[in-house]
């Protein structure tokens, strides 16, 4: 084998053969066979041709080199509930960089009940979720430090425009007890739970044909229920809420609220004292006779009247110094429940026996001091000891009113229609059960006004999910 060097005289470029000789059988007699493997460049150097360019090799198969399992199921389902309340959409538009591990970490919450972050990177080995990948314990805290308020605020509206416009909003409040010093917010107040420790309160805002909420809100532990609608309200303008009704427990019921949520036109259904003068004014009316068969609801099995009322408003104007007073229309709705009265007076027969008892035996206890000269008449010789006597008048008129509850509202009429809508209320206690039980929210559990807020927003993202399975498989 030899190179052949060729000189093309039309361009002067010098091609490079391989001559290689071979025998001839046929023709008895040796032969050359020349291949071109290119030219030579400007410096001599050999250029080859592009013909005889090897092609790259095909890549065999790769041995696989780790093998897992990941249960896809709930997740699906997640997705597919995400999709279609708009939480992903919402929490991308809001969360662009963290959403998808906000995600991540609500399926956990839901699908390990009761478990901390803690357990997460065990889950994630198992689990396929959003993120894809491991969210340790210190990232999660600092994903929940990450989460603004303009963000949170901005996913609550983005929620809200979601929800039925005529839909008529839970709201209601509970207390999540804790064992920092470092939260500003953590007070003693009333615990719900009834646990001896300082706490905050949370707010939620329910929709009651949704079964969905939209809105929470954190405050301070000392804060009684009856001063957090001002706070409500006030959201509720910085959201741009408009054409809001909401449903609200008596604890919320004052003088200046009721006013509050006409000056805003705010539309609501709220249960109130039957002991207020206004309504002992229209139940005196109707006190025997609302037991007839044309007031009773056999779904309830009770009695119900509806009488209208005027509402005696007022609002100050403190840039001008003066007081705006009037009257506004007022639904006040009267009901008697023969099982509820059984049920206070029983409640108020032990009551009275307790009283009494501890009177005979000389146990008086200094906070039943004002019970026992209400309810009883005490007299004491050295011979014949204490003898306790009943006051039947006042025992009568503590009785009057068993059996009875009101609801007040400035836009439903009727009363049937008020209760059912009222009872639907529950929705809210049943929240925060799922919140404080399954997500894990018995306790702050973290130690920083940021990390408190994140959380709080995640397990709030869990719940939405759990409400709606909930609703659904109901």
């Amino acid at each position: 084998m030899s190179l052949v060097y060729v000189t093309n005289k039309k361009n002067g470029t010098t091609y490079v053969y391989e001559s290689t000789n071979y025998w001839d059988k046929e023709k008895k007699q040796s032969r050359s066979k020349r291949v071109c493997i290119g030219k030579l460049d400007e410096a001599g150097n050999l250029v080859p041709s592009k013909r005889l360019a090897m092609p790259p090799a095909k890549q065999g198969p790769v041995p696989s080199t780790v093998m897992k399992r990941s249960f896809y199921g709930a997740t699906y389902l997640f997705d597919k509930i995400g999709e279609l309340l708009g939480v992903t959409a919402d929490l991308k538009a809001c969360f662009p960089e963290s959403y998808k591990q906000i995600l991540s970490i609500a399926y956990f919450l839901i699908l390990e009940d009761r478990n901390t972050m803690l357990r997460f990177p065990k889950w994630d080995r198992t689990h396929s979720h959003p993120y894809g990948s491991c969210i340790p314990s210190q990232r999660s805290s600092d994903l929940f430090a990450s989460v603004t308020e303009e963000a949170k605020n901005r996913f609550f509206s983005l929620q809200a425009k979601r929800r039925t416009e005529n839909e008529y909003w839970a709201y209601d409040t509970t207390s999540v007890s804790s064992y920092s010093e470092s939260l500003k917010q953590v007070k003693y107040g009333i615990n719900k739970d009834h646990d001896p420790l300082a706490q905050i309160n949370l707010a939620l805002l329910f929709g009651e044909e949704s079964g969905l909420p939209f809105y929470y809100r954190k405050l301070a532990g000392n804060i009684s229920d009856v001063k957090t609608v001002k706070h409500l309200l006030a959201d509720l303008g910085n959201l741009g809420f408009s054409k809001v009704k909401l449903v609200m427990d008596r604890g919320f019921y004052s003088k200046e609220n009721i006013d509050a949520l006409y000056q805003n036109h705010l539309k609501f259904l709220m249960a109130t004292k039957v002991s207020l003068k206004y309504v002992q004014e229209e139940l005196n009316k109707v006190r025997d006779n609302i037991r007839t068969r044309a007031n009773y609801n056999a779904s309830y099995q009770l009695y119900s009247h509806t009488a209208t009322i005027d509402w005696e408003y007022s609002q100050k104007r403190p840039y001008k110094g003066d007081v705006i007073e009037g009257k506004r229309r007022m639904y006040l709705h009267l009901y008697f429940s023969g099982e509820k009265a059984l049920e206070h007076e029983n409640r108020f027969n032990a009551l009275l026996d307790r009283l009494e008892a501890e009177l005979v035996s000389g146990n008086r206890k200094a906070e039943h001091e004002k019970q026992y000269a209400k309810y009883f008449e005490i007299t004491s010789t050295p011979k014949r000891g204490t003898k306790v006597t009943p006051k039947q008048e006042a025992i009568t008129q503590a009785e009057k009113d068993y059996g009875f509850f009101a609801l007040i509202s400035n836009e439903i009429k009727d009363p049937i229609a008020a209760l059912d809508l009222y009872r639907n209320k529950d929705i809210v206690e049943k929240a925060f059960g799922n919140l404080k039980e399954r997500l894990n929210l018995r306790r702050t559990a973290v130690s920083s006004e940021s990390s408190l807020e994140g959380k709080l927003f995640v397990q709030f993202i869990a719940l939405i999910y759990l409400s709606y399975i909930k609703k659904q498989m109901s």
